[in-house]
């Protein structure tokens, strides 16, 4: 099989004080969390120029002209859309490889396996340590992963997996890596908060 051409899909909230890394919060007060999510969605928008991937940045909390003037005029942007997270991320057209801007160790070589991985197989997944994913990339829509899934919990990925399963899905699993999103995952990249 040829090697398809995913779109990265890279989702990321306005970096507005009090609404952004609100676990944060209490470690890095408003300012500070929103700073941070601005340290990692620039971040996150380097790995994936870097990858040569291409790239559309879902946006939510503020009008798409505020991310152009944050961001840029070369980052192609889309709205999030109403409803929740899975409804969100349901909406995005496949082949896609689904990224948050919260992955402080991810690298062009992990957005290439994903790419890589579809390939072979309809779904590759990025386990986070947390037991969600980083990553999801996608061959053909997969709307039953997102739909009534309960978000932010340990079981998603084992819950994403059933649902694949169930289904017949084959699915990759990739290098697992960590989110940065509770205080206690600072002291792990003293760099972010310099």
């Amino acid at each position: 099989m040829d090697v398809l051409r995913p779109t990265v899909a890279m989702f990321a909230k306005y970096p507005r004080a009090g609404e952004v890394k609100t676990r944060l919060i209490p470690a890095l007060g408003e300012e500070g969390a929103a700073q941070l999510h601005r340290r990692l969605v620039a971040r996150t928008l380097a790995t994936v120029r870097e990858s040569g991937l291409d790239l559309v940045l879902y946006a939510s909390g503020a009008p798409l002209g505020d991310f152009t003037a944050w961001l840029g005029d070369d980052v192609k942007l889309a709205e999030q859309g109403e409803g929740d997270l899975g409804a969100r991320l349901a909406r995005v057209p496949a082949p896609a490889i689904l990224l948050g801007a919260d992955i402080p160790d991810l690298a062009d070589k992990h957005l290439h396996a994903a790419a890589a991985a579809l390939a072979e197989v309809p779904v590759a997944i990025g386990p986070a340590e947390d037991g969600g994913y980083y990553l999801l990339a996608f061959r053909k829509p997969v709307p039953f992963v997102f739909d009534e899934m309960v978000w932010g919990i340990s079981t998603v990925r084992a819950e994403t997996e059933r649902r694949l399963s169930e289904r017949g899905v084959a699915w990759r699993s990739l290098p697992l890596l960590a989110d940065c999103d509770r205080p206690e995952d600072l002291a792990r990249w003293p760099d972010l908060c310099a």
